[in-house]
C-alpha cells in the first residue's frame, strides 16, 4: 500500500461508460463515450465548463452496496464511469486518470446530497455523495467499457492551490462592490497559486462552516483565504466559524499579521482574526479592507510555501 492507504497498483479498468440527457434523471449505458476538453462527455447533462464534469464510481464499492440487497444498474447513481481496481475516494485532488487518449483530473472527493435520488428511498442512504470522484477533462477522445485507465499521482512540486471567501451582508446583497477579495486574488495569483474559487458570502457563521468544510474535505485546497467578519460587529463571526471546522489552530499566522498591523495602525489590536488547520488545508482569516489584505498577504506570502508544503507532505520540516 502506498501513503493515505493508496493502493501502489497503477492500472485500473472501465467497466461502464453512463450518460444522460437531463439532469435529476438516471444515467444509461452506452457503447461509448467521447470525452471533450474542458468541457466533459459529449451529450451528458453534467458537462459544461466547471469543476465537476465527469463523475467516477469504483465497481467495488458498487458491488458492496449491492450485497445490502440493493439493486442498481450502472449509472443509477449519477456515475459517468464505473471504475476497477483503485478506492477513488483515497486519491487525492490532481491525481490524473488516462483512459486511451482522453486524460482527466480528480477535482472533488465525494458530494453534498441536494436531493435523495431512489436508491436513497429505497436503502436509506446512496453512496455516490461518499464515494463518488469528480473530474474535469485534460484531454479529449473516446472512452469504452474495458479500456485501462492508468494513474498519475500528483507533482511533489506543482503549485499551491487556494481559495479565497469574502463576508460580507453588503457585498452579497449587492449594495457594495467587494474589493478586498479581487485583492486577495490577484496577489495571490501573482505569487504563483492556483485558484479553485472565489465566494461572496454574507456574514455569520452557517453558511461560512458549510463552504469551509466542502473546500477542505471535498475540494482538498491547500489554503482558504477569508476576508472581513473578524472584527466587533454583532455578525462579525469569521473567526468563531473558522475555530469550529478546524482540527487544530495554528496562530502564529493570525498573530503575525496583526503584530505587522501595529506597525501600521493601532486599530490592529481589534482584529479578532485566528488560523488553523482542518486535515490538510490551511485556513486563515484576513480583514475586510483591500488595503489591510494586501498588508496581511505581503507580509505572510513569503513564508507560507513551507508550511503549506509540510502540510501537503510534499516537503520536510526544518531540522536546522
Amino acid at each position: 500500500m502506498g501513503p493515505a492507504g493508496i493502493c501502489d497498483e497503477e492500472y485500473g479498468k472501465v467497466i461502464a461508460v453512463c450518460t444522460s440527457e437531463k439532469k435529476g434523471t438516471i444515467k444509461v449505458e452506452v457503447p461509448f463515450a467521447r470525452l471533450i476538453k474542458d468541457w466533459g462527455i459529449e451529450g451528458d447533462a453534467h458537462a459544461g465548463q466547471w469543476h465537476r464534469q465527469v463523475s467516477l464510481l469504483a465497481l467495488e464499492q458498487i458491488e458492496a452496496f449491492q450485497d445490502r440487497g440493493a439493486k442498481a444498474a450502472y449509472g443509477a447513481f449519477g456515475e459517468n464511469i464505473v471504475t476497477k481496481g483503485f478506492v477513488l475516494r483515497e486519491l487525492p485532488v490532481g491525481t490524473r486518470l488516462e483512459i486511451g487518449q482522453a486524460v482527466l483530473e480528480l477535482t472533488q472527493i465525494g458530494k453534498e446530497c441536494h436531493s435523495h435520488c431512489a436508491i436513497y428511498q429505497t436503502m436509506g442512504e446512496c453512496i455516490m455523495p461518499r464515494e463518488g470522484v469528480f473530474a474535469k477533462v485534460i484531454k479529449g477522445g473516446e472512452i469504452r467499457p474495458g479500456d485501462r485507465i492508468r494513474r498519475i499521482l500528483p507533482e511533489a512540486k506543482r503549485p499551491f492551490t487556494a481559495a479565497v471567501i469574502t463576508l460580507s451582508d453588503k457585498g452579497y446583497a449587492g449594495e457594495r462592490e467587494d474589493k478586498s477579495g479581487p485583492e486577495a486574488v490577484r496577489m495571490l495569483k501573482e505569487a504563483g497559486y492556483e485558484m479553485i474559487e472565489t465566494l461572496l458570502l454574507p456574514d455569520g457563521r452557517e453558511q461560512l462552516e458549510k463552504e469551509l468544510i466542502r473546500l477542505a474535505d471535498m475540494r482538498q485546497v491547500n489554503v482558504i483565504f477569508t476576508t472581513g467578519g473578524t472584527g466587533f460587529a454583532e455578525r462579525d463571526m469569521t473567526p468563531e466559524a473558522t475555530e469550529a471546522v478546524c482540527d487544530r489552530m495554528a496562530m502564529g499566522i493570525a498573530d503575525g499579521i496583526r503584530v505587522h498591523s501595529l506597525t501600521i495602525t493601532d486599530r490592529a489590536m481589534l482584529s479578532r482574526a485566528v488560523s488553523g488547520i482542518r486535515k490538510k488545508t490551511l485556513i486563515v482569516n484576513l480583514p475586510g479592507s483591500p488595503k489591510a489584505v494586501r498588508e496581511g498577504l505581503e507580509y505572510i506570502l513569503p513564508s507560507l510555501d513551507h508550511g503549506l508544503g509540510i502540510l501537503r507532505g510534499t516537503q520536510g520540516e526544518c531540522a536546522g
